[in-house]
């Protein structure tokens, strides 16, 4: 079972890494807008969305790739 943790560890990373790629792109479509409230959501994923989600992903990998989350028993 602790293998198969840091497996899913090495999965919550790449993961992590798509969806920040995916987002900043998209992110970076809407400021190029002709609409200001697509460039305004569009600043406000990339500021403050894409930061929370893809740390919040790599960390929890990385946390589940070192073992942080084993069985006491």
């Amino acid at each position: 079972m602790e293998k198969l943790k840091q497996y899913f560890g090495i999965i919550w990373i790449l993961v992590g890494i798509y969806v920040g790629y995916d987002r900043i792109t998209d992110s970076l479509t809407k400021i190029g807008s002709d609409k200001l409230e697509d460039r305004v959501f569009g600043w406000v994923v990339l500021c403050v969305l894409v930061p929370i989600v893809v740390g919040g992903l790599i960390l929890f990998g990385k946390y589940a790739l070192d073992g942080e989350y084993k069985s006491n028993e």
